[in-house]
């Protein structure tokens, strides 16, 4: 199949490029390098740098006519969408639906959505969070993505979907510098010999979900036929406290984390029911934290 992913030169786009590469497909990725990176694109898959509000978009699906559009590009931090969310939503919404637009247009067969768990259900009634579970967003990053799925369902008539709801991703080609991404950040610190800042008292939870499980969910959700959404997690709590110890450990760290005060827009505990995932696409994580905090902290070790 001819696939085209946006976002496909960022951080968890460019896993995902290389999955549908390893799987024989033929990819084309559209990302106007804002965040992602020319380098990260698989050498096999052709580039356009583009943005997907732009007109010119029309112009790439004339040419290339996907089967299948898989869609990442995003803003992707909760506290930018809080600092500016009428920014969020021109890239989230109005991105997300020009998008859509585009693939009944070109009568596209499928589309994969990368939305969030991790701020779509707000703080969770329940641990972990199944995908009946309200969703009370708390941020506009978290409404916006919402609003991206019920356009992916309205537009869903024309074309297959799937949805993923995404837990705490993270894993190599993660930015170290960015304000998403907190093991990426907290690594990167500790490497350099400097303290991370925990923005709260470090007891809230995160589901973290090494990048290469999540790209096999993406090939997985490709290859299957009916619409549907899941989430895609472990199912377990790690609070922020316990990250930075394990990172410590990985990193010769020997300090203490700084402290400064929570962040609007953000839970405090959250973990995703991967249960739907097992049964609708045969899919669960297969790298533990431990394994996938190692190889994180081996992969920013030699970047420096």
């Amino acid at each position: 199949m001819k696939i085209l992913v946006t976002g496909g030169a960022g951080f968890i786009g460019s896993h995902v490029v290389d999955a549908y590469v390893g799987a024989g497909h033929q990819v084309v990725v559209v990302d106007n390098l804002t965040t992602g990176r020319r380098e990260q694109v698989n050498a096999a898959a052709q580039l356009y740098a583009l943005d997907i509000r732009s007109p010119e978009l029309r112009d790439v699906f004339e040419r290339e006519r996907p089967d299948v559009v898989n869609h990442h590009a995003a803003q992707a931090s909760v506290t930018a969408s809080v600092a500016d969310p009428r920014a969020d939503a021109e890239i989230n919404v109005m991105g997300t639906l020009n998008l859509c637009s585009l693939c009944v247009q070109f009568s596209v067969r499928r589309i994969v959505f990368a939305s969030t768990g991790g701020a779509i259900y707000g703080d969770p009634q329940r641990i972990p969070a199944d995908e009946q579970h309200p969703t009370t967003p708390l941020s506009p990053y978290g409404i916006h993505k919402l609003v991206g799925e019920h356009y992916v369902r309205y537009f869903g008539s024309g074309l297959t979907w799937a949805v993923l709801r995404y837990a705490n991703v993270y894993g190599p080609r993660q930015d170290p510098h960015g304000e998403a991404g907190v093991v990426a950040i907290f690594t990167r610190a500790m490497l350099d010999g400097k303290a991370p800042t925990i923005f709260g008292d470090g007891k809230q939870t995160r589901d973290f979900i090494y990048v290469e499980d999540v790209a096999r969910a993406n090939l997985l959700a490709t290859d299957a036929t009916a619409s549907d959404l899941a989430n895609i997690g472990t199912g377990a709590e790690t609070s922020v406290n316990d990250l930075a110890r394990h990172l410590a450990s990985f990193t010769g760290f020997r300090g203490d984390p700084l402290h400064a005060a929570p962040r609007p827009g953000e839970v405090h505990r959250i973990a995703l029911d991967v249960s739907k995932a097992r049964r609708w696409l045969a899919w669960s994580p297969q790298t533990s934290l431990m394994d996938g905090l190692r190889k994180t902290a081996t992969w920013l070790q030699s970047t420096r």
